[in-house]
């Protein structure tokens, strides 16, 4: 028993952030409008489902405010809940 040694397994590094950055710091945005439906496009699929902060590189305050003005667009009927090919 003493003889067997235990070996893990390295996982193999994978460069998954690769040029990613919240479009909104580097703008300087201070607000997200609501009323811009074709930007808040931008922030959706084509099916009008919102995209995560893995995919777009948004920040946690950026995607938070991103979310409550496409929910506002929605409810104002500015933006569709549910929708094909929206691009």
């Amino acid at each position: 028993m003493a003889d067997k040694k235990v070996r893990y397994l390295k996982s193999i590094e994978i460069d998954t952030k690769a040029d990613r950055y919240c479009r909104f710091r580097k703008k300087g945005f201070k607000y997200i409008d609501y009323k811009d439906a074709n930007f808040l496009l931008m922030l959706c699929n084509p099916q009008g489902k919102i995209l995560p902060r893995r995919l777009t590189g948004t920040s946690l305050k950026y995607q938070r405010k991103a979310s409550q003005a496409i929910k506002k667009a929605r409810h104002l009927a500015l933006m569709p809940y549910v929708a094909d090919n929206l691009h």
